[in-house]
């Protein structure tokens, strides 16, 4: 589970933003909240909204980053079907405006929570090269929970402790090579690495960064409880499909099939005679399967895409009813769409903004946090959507400068 990220100088962040997935002491939907084993509350969505080029989805993708550098090394000796596009290089970009931009790292933080215990892992990274990382953690089952930092790296060497204070490094630890992939390649059989690296691999999955074809490759269910899961979902949403079926024509090459009933005559079509939004659905579905069977957390770009508003409801209250997302899966994407921008289909600190700064720097807030000129809060009976569109929540949902084509073509 993501508790809270925070990251500085990447991309058009340039001042440190924390996204943040506890939910705060608010007084609604509090039935619709994660309940850790010890009481700790989380978020089980959030929504980011901005206008384009505002950043929203920089916020995420740097989430991506993040993963992808811990992940890559791991990865790039593995033969595994799974692994071949997480192999591939994603270069670790600071802020562009600014002289300190590129002078200084960029800077990842973030705890996350799994069965046993909760990490913090920070990661400095300047052109690629670790200037700083550390990891932490405290044990849930402990009866006195106290933060013990497992390691530390910097410019004077590594200090390991704790469980990990017998392991030996290399002293031709690479400076690119993040320590904690090192251990993950080295001391592989270790429980302590072994639960600190399947949350990176296993527990939090992203759309529309990594390959397209990959992802529909690995989506498209293999287990047949996951398959039926789909089928229910797909139902649910009255899209008219019966069943599906997957055909691999060879290993890079698969093709989907839908059936279709109408009238008692049954038909098959391949998914690319689908509508846009259907084929969407398919690439979307076995992922949000997963998440809700397995717990995992799911970071989409751009969900409402294509994706008519009551299908986006649909999925969201998946997350939201904790009948139905009793292991604790939790979904965060970017949007634009705002039918669902109401105190119905979200908590207030579920709605997150990105706006941009004067010097093209890209700020990040809550809902729940803003505050207007005169320092009062959003009430939470407010019209949240009327309210954003007019302005008052500063990212500006317009455009800034609207075109005067008369003069255009005087």
């Amino acid at each position: 589970m993501l508790c809270q990220f925070t990251v500085r100088n990447f991309k058009s962040i340039r001042d440190e933003v924390t996204f943040d997935m506890q939910a705060a002491a608010i007084s609604e939907h509090e039935n619709r909240i994660i309940r850790d084993k010890d009481g700790e509350c989380y978020l089980p969505v959030s929504a980011v909204y901005g206008p384009n080029g505002g950043g929203k989805s920089n916020v995420l993708e740097a989430l991506y980053t993040l993963d992808c550098k811990v992940v890559r090394p791991l990865c790039a000796a593995c033969d595994k079907e799974d692994c071949a596009y997480r192999s591939k290089k994603v270069p670790v970009v600071p802020f562009a405006f600014s002289e300190s931009g590129e002078n200084n790292p960029t800077e990842f933080e973030v705890f996350f929570r799994t069965s046993q215990s909760e990490y913090r892992y920070i990661l400095h990274v300047k052109r690629d090269v670790i200037v700083y990382e550390s990891l932490d953690r405290i044990r849930l089952d402990a009866k006195r929970r106290t933060r013990a930092a497992l390691f530390r790296r910097n410019a004077d060497g590594v200090q390991l402790n704790g469980v990990f204070g017998k392991f030996k490094i290399s002293e031709d630890l690479s400076d690119t090579l993040p320590l904690l992939s090192y251990l993950g390649i080295t001391y592989k059989r270790n429980e302590t690495v072994q639960d600190v690296l399947r949350w990176f691999e296993e527990s939090i999955d992203f759309l529309n960064y990594g390959s397209p074809y990959q992802e529909l490759r690995t989506a498209i269910a293999r287990s047949e409880d996951t398959k039926q899961l789909v089928l229910s979902m797909i139902r649910e949403m009255d899209l008219d499909i019966e069943d599906f079926r997957v055909e691999e024509k060879d290993e890079k090459q698969i093709e989907v099939f839908t059936k279709h009933v109408v009238g008692g005559y049954s038909a098959e079509i391949s998914l690319f005679e689908e509508s846009s939004g259907t084929k969407k659905l398919f690439g979307l579905l076995p992922f949000i399967a997963r998440s809700l069977k397995e717990g995992t957390t799911l970071v989409i770009d751009e969900l409402d895409a294509k994706i008519h508003p009551v299908l986006l409801r649909y999925i969201i209250e998946l997350y939201t009813d904790m009948n139905i997302n009793r292991n604790h899966g939790q979904l965060i994407f970017t949007s634009h769409d705002l039918s669902t921008m109401n105190n119905e289909v979200f908590r207030r600190d579920e709605i997150w903004f990105v706006a941009k700064g004067a010097e093209q720097n890209s700020e990040l807030y809550s809902l729940v946090e803003f505050k207007n000129e005169q320092g009062g809060s959003v009430r939470k009976d407010a019209k949240y959507d009327k309210q954003y569109l007019e302005g008052k929540y500063g990212a500006d949902p317009y455009l800034r400068k609207i075109i005067d084509w008369s003069d255009v073509n005087a």
